[in-house]
């Protein structure tokens, strides 16, 4: 017996049971929609109604089991709301689908064959028992927080009645998967079995007889641990929660708050209330522009550039067996390491095989500390450092596919070791340099093949970070930026391309950044004031904390050279005066136990000789115009680089700013936060701080036309 749908493939086996396996058409995987939630809520009306069918089976055709939500339909949707009852429907859309489901009288059970993220998890939640397969593949969770939403088709009360409110709230607010182990464990699940006889255990569960009925259904359910707010030990769960939500997310992010607040009193009241109250902490969180830059940015625009989307068509894939490195220090090493991690074969150069064999060194003592925190085995550190030759012979270059240099910020010591890697390497093979401001067009000047040269760089720590910006110089060909992107796809991190200048995007973007917090220090501003606000604006760490982490002397060389390059031309940043003062003072930053802080024992303290340096401002700081100041510098100095054509999609700016320099992920990205401005008070709150600050903030014609038509960076 089957019936037609073109989401679900029906059919009822010989026991009676319905075998519904999800299988979205023209899409590799499974979301959730309007044509799925109709043919699902059919599904069910055929099934409760159907005499000789006891019960159902709910499963996938695809590799994965349910990816919950579309959020590439999510995005286009919240931008168009602004009404709270629409909002309202929003949130309750596949509500009554899977009540209905919960509530038909046949058990449901759902046999998860691969990932249950978000909404598939919901999904399952609302299913009377759940077993997994025995697979690595499985991953379950409920990461919506960490896209500014929470979760919304009812798992914000089901997971708690479930398993209790505090294991559910740790899930729910960090937002990390797990495996179907733990998922047995934590009872989310009923059962684990062989991949080859999921469904096979699935029916068997209905005929070994299922509850149709919920335990929140049944007349006098307690959740387990307790509920409401009389109950001491969850009112100091609540004010704990709270307190630590508020310290961590500045209040900046709505929904760890918001999904707190549904489950605290949607718990106090029965079941469908406490739906109805989830429904109205989604729907406010539609209404915030929060949710939909961040899921755009983080998940939609990021996703396509994982993909390659900009990639030059026609240029085939280009595969990777062995690459060399150009210098073994910290850049170089990351770069070795993820390479080895991607399954490529590395040759780690140096200026001997001493010094190679110190850089190697360092990699297998970062491998030491994975093993003894048990998060990689012996067997896996030796396999990978088998895969990097250290050595100080270029000869060694000959059979590599890429070559990066990762040396000094120094043009002539970068074209002396591009000349010498040249003279060994393919001639065909791509050179590419980790410059993190250096013009690509520069470094290029006599050297062969410059058609197969263009920019990589990496963040440091490179093993950790997962961007990567590829420059491209005035002689790079599409087929070097082609194959350098798949070379950045294999070592599993996301690409954004751009067009050369000096410090192209990132650097541009976080210098403009760290200039302004020196100038304020010049005027009188304590670095703790600054660090302190730029926290609260959303940044991980302040400019001037992390300036000391770094090391100034570095941004200062980099200041030096661009003077020297550019000549009558060069523009003195507004921190210049003050990086030369400490670089003068040997006030370099931790290392030198002395920067913007003070360094005792390793401990950060504030520094009474800065305060001499700089004596403290008089009369009432405005607040609101220091985080300002921190955030639209960085915003403007991203719009002079889309102006200059250094960067050319307002997505890829995004997903750079948040992955690469850690503007707050909670604006979307430095285009997303003028875009929510809006162009014309950007332009407005720039002329202000212009007037009160400094011209570094007037913006430009172009930027004022774009204002005045309203051009938006999305359409």
């Amino acid at each position: 017996m089957t019936h037609e749908f073109n989401t679900l493939r029906y059919s009822v086996n010989d026991q009676g049971i319905a075998i519904l396996l999800m299988d979205i058409p023209g899409s590799n995987a499974n979301v959730m929609g309007d044509a799925f939630r109709d043919e699902l809520s059919a599904a069910i009306d055929l099934i409760s109604t159907d005499q000789n069918i006891i019960g159902a089976v709910l499963s996938s055709a695809k590799n994965d089991f349910m990816a919950g939500g579309d959020l590439n339909a999510m995005v286009e949707l919240f931008a168009d709301v602004s009404d709270p009852a629409v909002a309202l429907d929003i949130a309750n859309s596949i509500k009554p689908t899977l009540r209905k489901l919960e509530t038909c009288g046949k058990p449901f059970v759902a046999a998860i064959n691969g990932p249950a993220m978000g909404g598939g998890l919901e999904l399952a939640l609302a299913c009377h028992a759940r077993i997994a397969a025995d697979s690595a593949n499985i991953i379950m969770g409920l990461p919506e927080v960490t896209l500014g939403l929470m979760p919304g088709a009812g798992g914000s009360q089901r997971l708690p009645r479930m398993i209790g409110i505090q294991k559910a709230l740790e899930i729910m607010l960090q937002g990390r998967p797990f495996n179907a182990s733990k998922a047995l464990e934590l009872g989310i699940i009923d059962g684990v079995v062989a991949s080859d006889s999921l469904v096979e255990a699935a029916c068997q569960k209905i005929l070994d007889g299922v509850d149709a009925q919920k335990p929140w259904d049944e007349k006098g359910f307690r959740l387990p641990g307790g509920s409401g707010f009389f109950d001491p030990d969850l009112g100091n769960l609540y004010n704990y929660l709270t307190t630590t939500i508020c310290r961590d997310t500045q209040r900046n992010t709505p929904a760890p708050l918001a999904l707190l607040t549904a489950v605290a009193r949607g718990t106090a009241v029965p079941f469908d209330a406490g739906l109805h109250i989830e429904s109205c902490y989604f729907a406010k969180l539609i209404l915030d522009p929060t949710a939909r830059n961040m899921v755009r940015t983080l998940f939609v625009s990021k996703g396509e550039l994982d993909k390659l989307r900009r990639r030059p068509d026609n240029v085939p894939k280009a595969r990777f067996s062995r690459i060399g490195i150009l210098g073994s220090g910290l850049m170089g090493g990351g770069i070795a390491q993820s390479a080895a991690k991607a399954g490529i074969d590395v040759v780690l150069l140096d200026i001997s095989d001493e010094q190679a064999a110190k850089g190697k060194a360092v990699i297998a003592k970062a491998y030491d500390k994975l093993i003894s925190k048990g998060r990689m085995t012996r067997d896996k550190a030796d396999t990978l450092l088998a895969k990097i030759t250290a050595s100080g012979d270029y000869r060694l270059l000959a059979d590599c596919e890429l070559v990066v240099e990762a040396v000094f910020e120094d043009v002539a010591l970068k074209q002396k070791v591009f000349n010498q890697a040249r003279q060994h390497m393919p001639a065909d093979a791509i050179l590419a340099s980790n410059t993190s401001s250096l013009p690509i067009s520069e470094l290029a000047e006599g050297l062969t093949a410059a058609n197969r040269f263009l920019g990589l760089h990496f963040f440091s720590p490179v093993e950790r970070m997962p961007l990567v910006e590829v420059i491209r110089g005035s002689h790079t060909s599409d087929q070097t930026l082609a194959e350098a992107l798949d070379f950045v796809a294999l070592l599993r991190k996301t690409p954004i391309i751009v067009n050369d200048s000096r410090g192209f995007f990132t650097s541009r973007v976080i210098a403009a950044y760290l200039q302004e917090a020196f100038a304020m220090v010049a005027e009188g501003i304590s670095p703790t004031l600054i660090d302190n606000i730029a926290k609260q604006a959303g940044f991980a760490m302040g400019p001037l904390a992390l300036i000391d982490d770094i090391g100034l002397e570095n941004g200062y060389k980099a200041s030096l050279a661009e003077r020297a390059a550019l000549g009558e031309h060069w523009v003195e940043p507004a921190g210049f005066k003050v990086q030369q003062t400490f670089n003068d003072a040997g006030r370099l930053g931790r290392r030198a136990a002395k920067g913007f802080y003070d360094y005792v024992d390793g401990v950060r303290q504030p520094s009474t000789a800065v305060a001499a340096l700089y004596p403290p401002a008089e009369g009432e700081l405005d607040y609101t115009q220091i985080k300002h100041r921190l955030l639209y510098v960085q915003a403007l100095e991203a719009a002079r680089c889309f102006e200059e054509g250094v960067i050319c999609d307002a997505a890829e700016g995004d997903v750079g700013g948040i992955l690469g320099i850690g503007f707050p992920s909670y604006t979307g990205g430095v285009f997303s936060l003028i875009d929510t401005l809006g162009p014309n008070r950007f332009v407005a709150e720039l002329d202000q701080l212009a007037d009160t600050v400094g011209e570094r903030f007037r913006p430009s014609q172009w930027l004022r036309d774009r204002a005045e038509n309203g051009s938006k960076f999305y359409a």
